[in-house]
């Protein structure tokens, strides 16, 4: 097996990275401000190799739930620690 140098890893990683780095799309259809969670129905999710569905997720801000509704359109960034995922950023959608 042939290795790579660290230059062409450098390359490869920086053209993975955007991949990895990519928001999902969503709609929200529940948020629960006293509990710091929102409900999203979300395109599949690659880095998480998770499929398309509807789930709660808990966000690491809970200020990010004060503007939502149900029905928003949405972009998240999602990461996953220790079993549990957590939405790390939410912009409304153009």
């Amino acid at each position: 097996m042939r290795k790579l140098s660290p230059l062409a890893l450098a390359a490869l990683l920086a053209l993975a990275g955007p991949a990895w780095a990519q928001s999902v799309k969503a709609t929200v259809t529940k948020v629960d401000q006293d509990a710091g969670k929102v409900t999203l129905d979300h395109q599949r999710i690659p880095k998480l190799d998770m499929d398309a569905m509807t789930m709660a997720y808990k966000v690491k801000d809970p200020a990010m739930l004060k503007d939502l509704k149900s029905g928003d359109k949405i972009e998240f960034d999602v990461d996953e620690a220790g079993g549990e995922y957590t939405v790390t950023k939410i912009r409304k959608a153009k």
